[in-house]
């Protein structure tokens, strides 16, 4: 087996652990038995854990960086691209929420976070970056730039963008609890944007 096959073998195998039961209760012994290798040669990889969480980080960065729309910094230079009603903005939301659920690493690196976000500084400052920061920017500047067009009323974008995310997001934590209530879920999304743009249509 190659090096770097390996190497990325005890990554994932690192996420699994730490998604599962937290990075402190995770030996190395143990993420070497996941992988099927013995503990030195995990050394051989990685200098401690610590390093390996230090490359699961950077990896869980890169995943988020090239497909979480929330990721996006480039949303003003793409603003014909925004969705412009209800029916393309319940489109788009569901089709990412159906990323952040359903994808293995995004998923299994999300409840990393949550585990680790009171035991681990640098941890908490991602959770706090990936699951309200960059989503708020996100919204705030599409409820801008639709407020902009005339697609919204004017209002306070960043409460707008407030009452437009964060009930998503603790949908989102629903479905990481209760997975089978995921239709649940995607119905009360759909509810709610429709909603929002009734709400905060201009008047006319």
């Amino acid at each position: 087996m190659e090096k770097g096959n390996t190497k990325q073998e005890i990554i994932e195998a690192a996420l699994d652990l730490f998604s599962a039961q937290g990075f402190e209760a995770t030996s190395v012994s143990q993420i070497a038995g996941a992988v099927g290798i013995r503990k030195a040669s995990l050394y051989s990889h990685f200098e401690n854990k610590q390093a390996v969480l230090d490359a699961l980080v950077q990896e869980v960065l890169k995943q988020y960086e090239e497909r979480s729309l929330f990721a996006s910094e480039n949303w003003e230079k793409d603003a014909g691209n925004l969705p412009q009603t209800s029916d393309a903005s319940v489109k788009m939301i569901q089709e990412q929420i159906r990323y952040i659920i359903h994808d293995p690493y995004i998923s299994k690196a999300r409840k990393m976070l949550v585990i680790e976000q009171f035991r681990n500084p640098e941890l908490a400052k991602l959770q706090t970056k990936q699951n309200y920061s960059d989503v708020m920017r996100y919204f705030t500047g599409l409820v801008k730039c639709l407020i902009h067009q005339g697609v919204l009323a004017e209002d306070n974008p960043e409460i707008m963008a407030a009452q437009f995310c964060l009930p998503i997001s603790a949908w989102i934590n629903l479905c990481d609890r209760e997975p089978e209530r995921e239709s649940e879920v995607m119905e009360l999304v759909e509810k709610h944007i429709r909603q929002f743009f009734k709400v905060y249509q201009p008047n006319v």
